[in-house]
C-alpha cells in the first residue's frame, strides 16, 4: 500500500493547506457524507465548530473562509481566487449560504461557525466539528474533521482508528515504510528513487497521465512565480506587509553586468520563494508542497534546476518532482508535515529535506546521496518553531522560505561531494524531528502564542 506523488503535491488556494486546504476537503466529504446518507435534501441549517490551532490562528489562515467555500461545494484545485471575496460578502450580507452549490439555506456567521479559542478535540491539534440540521432544529448528522497537515483530512472513524483514506490504495510493486526500505528497494532492483516512485504511481489509480499530470504541477508552480513578480501593494490581515518580489525581480533583471557576481543565482532563488509565498499569503493559487506555509521552497528550488542548470529537461522536473514525493512520503507515515503538531519543522523542514534530496537526485546524485541530502536538510532545521505573527502566513513564513530553499540548494551540494555514507541516517533525523515535536511546547506550534507571534507588535 502506498502514498501517491499527487497526495503530496496538491493544487489549491493559499494561506494554510492546514487551515485552509484542510477545511475545505472536510467540508467537502461532509457534503458528501449527507449525501451518501440521504440527508442532504433534508438539511436546512448547518453549523461549523473549530478546535484547537483551527481556532487560535483560523482567521488569521482564512479557515472561517475556507469552511464556508466547502460548504458551497468549492473545491481547493478549482476554486477561482478572484472570486472569494465576493462570494464571502454575499454570505455574510445576505446572511444565507447555498450548500453545495445547489441548497440556499440560512447561514449566520456569528452563530453558526465559532471559534472554540483554548479548545481542542482529541485527535489532532487541527479539529472541527460540522452538524447538519433539520427544519425542526434536530441534528440529522454530525462528524469530526482533523486537519493533518498538507491538505489531508481524517474524520472521526479514520483518526479513532489511525486510518487515512489516503494510506488506501492497490497494492504496490516497491513498497517502502522508511528511508532503509526506499534504499535497499532501489538496490535489490537497480532502480533510481525517482524510477521506483513511478513504478509505484502506475499502480495507484491517480492519474491516468503522470508525466503530464506531473508537468502540469510544475506548470502551477511556475505560474505562481510568474505571478508573485508581477504583484505589488500590501498582503491582506492587518500587518501591512508590502510585497517585495516585484521590485525585487526589476532590480535582478535590470542589474548592471559588472555589478553581478558568483552568487547572483541564490538571489533569483529567493525571489522565487518570495513570490510563491506572497501568492500564498494573498490567497493565491499554489501548490501544497507539501503545505502552503512551506509552498515556496520546492518551487523555488525547481526553479533554480529549470533556469541555472544547463542540460535540465521535462524528464528531470519529473524526476525532481517524484524524488521530492519520495522523502515527503517518509515524513508522512514516520512523523508530521503539521506545524500544529510538530512546529515549522515539519513545514519548512520536510520542504528544505525534500527539495534537498530531489535536486540530488537531477544534478546526478546516487541513491545514497540524496537520502544523505535529505538529511542534511532537515538535521538543520531541528526545533524550527512555528511562530506566526498575528496568526498570518507571512512574518517569519515568507522569508523563512527563501532561507529553506537556499539551505536546501546548500544541502545537495555537500551530499554531492562526498560518497552517501554518513553518520546520521534519514531514519534518524526523522524520528528525532518527530520527538522534537512531541516535546515542544504548544505555543510553538501554530498556536500564535509564544515566540515572534508575541515578542513583535502588530502595526
Amino acid at each position: 500500500m502506498g502514498l501517491s506523488i499527487f497526495n503530496l503535491f496538491k493544487i489549491g488556494i493559499g494561506p494554510s493547506s492546514s487551515h485552509t486546504v484542510g477545511p475545505m476537503v472536510a467540508a467537502n466529504r461532509f457534503l458528501d457524507e449527507l449525501q451518501t446518507n440521504t440527508q442532504f435534501d433534508q438539511v436546512q441549517r448547518v453549523k461549523a465548530d473549530l478546535y484547537g490551532s483551527l481556532a487560535m490562528t483560523g482567521e488569521g489562515h482564512a479557515t472561517d473562509v475556507a469552511v464556508l467555500l466547502g460548504l458551497m461545494g468549492e473545491q481547493p484545485d478549482s476554486v477561482d481566487p478572484d472570486k472569494v471575496t465576493d462570494y464571502i460578502r454575499h454570505i455574510k450580507s445576505h446572511q444565507r449560504l447555498k450548500l453545495g452549490g445547489v441548497r440556499n439555506i440560512p447561514f449566520h456567521c456569528e452563530s453558526d461557525l465559532l471559534f472554540h479559542f483554548g479548545n481542542s478535540l482529541p485527535n489532532h491539534p487541527n479539529g472541527m466539528s460540522l452538524t447538519a440540521l433539520d427544519a425542526q432544529g434536530q441534528t440529522l448528522y454530525k462528524n469530526q474533521y482533523y486537519s493533518v497537515g498538507g491538505g489531508f483530512v481524517l474524520n472521526e472513524q479514520e483518526a479513532s482508528s489511525s486510518q487515512s483514506t489516503s494510506h488506501q490504495s492497490a497494492p504496490i510493486p516497491y513498497p517502502f515504510e522508511n528511508a532503509q526500505d526506499l534504499l535497499d528497494q532501489g538496490n535489490q532492483n537497480s532502480l533510481s528513487i525517482a524510477e521506483l516512485v513511478l513504478e509505484n504511481e502506475k499502480h495507484l489509480n491517480y492519474s491516468q497521465d503522470i508525466p503530464g499530470d506531473l508537468m502540469a504541477i510544475w506548470q502551477v508552480m511556475d505560474q505562481c512565480i510568474q505571478r508573485g513578480c508581477q504583484q505589488t501593494g500590501t498582503l491582506p490581515g492587518g500587518l501591512d506587509v508590502q510585497r517585495r518580489a516585484c521590485d525585487m525581480h526589476t532590480r535582478l533583471i535590470n542589474k548592471p553586468k559588472e555589478q553581478r557576481d558568483d552568487l547572483e543565482s541564490m538571489d533569483w532563488v529567493s525571489l522565487f520563494a518570495l513570490a510563491v509565498n506572497e501568492e500564498n499569503a494573498a490567497g493565491g493559487r499554489v501548490v501544497t508542497a507539501p503545505t502552503n506555509g512551506a509552498a515556496g521552497v520546492i518551487p523555488a528550488v525547481l526553479a533554480y534546476y529549470d533556469r541555472f542548470i544547463p542540460g535540465s529537461s521535462d524528464q528531470g522536473i519529473q524526476a525532481f518532482l517524484a524524488t521530492a514525493a519520495a522523502i515527503g512520503m517518509l515524513y508522512k507515515k514516520n512523523a508530521s508535515i503539521s506545524a500544529a503538531e510538530v512546529g515549522c519543522q515539519g513545514e519548512i523542514g520536510v520542504a528544505c529535506s525534500m527539495a534537498a534530496g530531489a535536486l540530488c537526485a537531477v544534478l546526478g546524485g546516487s541513491n545514497e546521496q540524496i537520502e544523505n541530502a535529505a538529511e542534511i536538510g532537515m538535521e538543520h532545521n531541528l526545533g524550527l518553531t512555528c511562530d506566526p505573527v498575528g496568526g498570518l502566513v507571512q512574518v517569519p513564513c515568507i522569508e523563512r522560505n527563501t532561507m529553506g530553499a537556499v539551505k536546501a540548494i546548500n544541502a545537495a551540494r555537500l551530499a554531492l561531494q562526498g560518497t552517501g555514507q554518513h553518520r546520521v541516517s534519514l531514519d534518524s533525523v526523522i524520528e528525532t524531528m518527530h520527538q522534537t515535536g512531541l516535546d515542544m511546547q504548544d505555543k510553538y506550534k501554530e498556536t500564535a502564542t509564544g515566540g515572534l507571534a508575541v515578542n513583535v507588535v502588530m502595526c
